[in-house]
């Protein structure tokens, strides 16, 4: 018998001057490393990024499918915070795991499953 596929809570946010599109919202590690963000449960999103989050369910290989051609091949689960990108004229160094927004690579809300995220 097959499982079930694991299915993420996946913050994304809308590209400017594109309606319609979205982008997966991607992190770096301490470390510098670029990762997908994922969260196994809304509320632990809502608790790492903050109401306002938008987010879509996504299971993981549909997930992997767009970090891919990031070259992104690491998905942070369930991260206890995700903070803002930082201003590089005030931040002296990257702290925690920071926000990047890959605008190579966006898919259509139509992709998405809609659900209750947003």
């Amino acid at each position: 018998m097959d499982e079930a596929p694991i299915i993420y809570a996946v913050p994304v946010r809308d590209l400017p001057g594109r309606l319609g599109v979205r982008t997966v919202r991607t992190g770096c590690s301490p470390q510098g490393q670029r990762v997908g963000i994922a969260f196994t449960r809304p509320e632990l999103l809502v608790t790492a990024m903050g109401a306002d989050q938008q987010w879509e369910e996504l299971c993981e290989s549909a997930l992997r499918g767009m970090l891919r051609p990031l070259g992104i091949d690491v998905i942070q689960v369930d991260p206890l915070l995700v903070a803002p990108p930082l201003d590089p004229k005030t931040a002296a160094r990257p702290i925690g795991v920071r926000m990047v927004t890959p605008p190579e690579y966006a898919m259509s809300t139509g992709g998405f499953h809609r659900g209750q995220g947003r």
